[in-house]
């Protein structure tokens, strides 16, 4: 977070956590790129007041210990909706029709060899199950709508929407060509999309993730693939960033994306702003602009 960083240092001369030769009197942390703020930062920070987070989703921050501690927490949330929901799309529209499998069929020559590529399926008419519709799963299904998919969701309690409501994970995957996840991260969702969903997923059903590798049970999905219980999958996070599963890149049925669901520069900036207008205010007011409630 470049950004940040270079605002951050130019107006409080504020150094990183191992820079600090004294942390006495901070009062502020920025948090950014899902490092953790647990008990051992809080430790080493005994005056801090706030943390604030460069990301829509809080869950590298143990907000017990910070309730606990007395310390608030902000995060950056809505100016990153539109980018993740148009990535989420991407992904969609990649794994029925095989966009970047297309690019490397031609990229190898297969194409002017002789070879055809498979046929692939419309993105119009199929069921697309979205796992957690708040901001960024809304704004996904809306686009999906439009490009004529048939849009199902699962969140804890049903909607004021008019797509189909399933009570469970398994229900939704079982009526799903697409499951795309979009929850958030954090023990409660850990592992929430396991082997009973793939399997209700299915062996012509495709997974999409672009929330967090925690709620996707990786072995499991690795397996699914590999036994073709799933079709594929398109992911643009995974359980141990940035290292990913050799068995997962030897597969030309699974997208692979570097985590760039926010990564835009427009989206990148307006979320350094959130995280500015943050420390402005908390150093200003003892307050948070966009504060999480743990």
């Amino acid at each position: 977070m470049p950004f940040v960083r270079d605002w951050l240092v130019e107006r409080y001369a504020a150094p990183a956590l191992d820079e600090l030769a004294d942390p006495s009197g901070i009062e502020v942390a920025v948090v950014g790129g899902g490092a953790p703020a647990g008990a051992t930062e809080m430790d080493a920070l005994p005056d801090l007041g706030a943390i604030v987070n460069f990301g829509v989703g809080y869950d590298n921050v143990d907000l017990a210990e910070a309730s606990r501690r007395g310390i608030v927490v902000s995060n950056t949330p809505d100016v990153l909706t539109d980018a993740v929901a148009d990535l989420a799309v991407f992904l969609v529209v990649d794994v029925l029709r095989g966009l970047t499998a297309a690019d490397r069929f031609v990229r190898s020559g297969a194409w002017a060899a002789g070879e055809k590529f498979p046929l692939t399926r419309d993105v119009r008419g199929a069921v697309v199950g979205i796992l957690g519709l708040g901001r960024i799963g809304t704004a996904a299904a809306e686009r999906l709508e439009s490009c004529g998919a048939e849009v199902h969701y699962h969140s804890r309690n049903p909607k004021d929407v008019a797509w189909t409501y399933h009570a469970s994970t398994v229900g939704l995957a079982t009526a799903s060509d697409v499951l795309v996840v979009l929850t958030p991260g954090g023990a409660g969702t850990e592992g929430l999309v396991d082997a009973a969903v793939l399997d209700a997923l299915g062996p012509d059903g495709y997974l999409v993730n672009v929330a967090r590798g925690s709620v996707v049970d990786e072995d499991a999905l690795v397996a699914a693939l590999e036994e073709g219980r799933v079709a594929g999958a398109g992911l643009d996070v995974f359980a141990d960033e940035p290292h990913v599963p050799d068995a997962l890149l030897a597969r030309d049925d699974v997208v692979l994306l570097p985590h760039v669901g926010s990564a835009t520069t427009q989206t990148r900036e307006a979320m350094g702003r959130v995280v500015l207008d943050n420390v402005d205010a908390f150093l200003e007011r003892g307050e948070l602009v966009t504060r999480v409630d743990g």
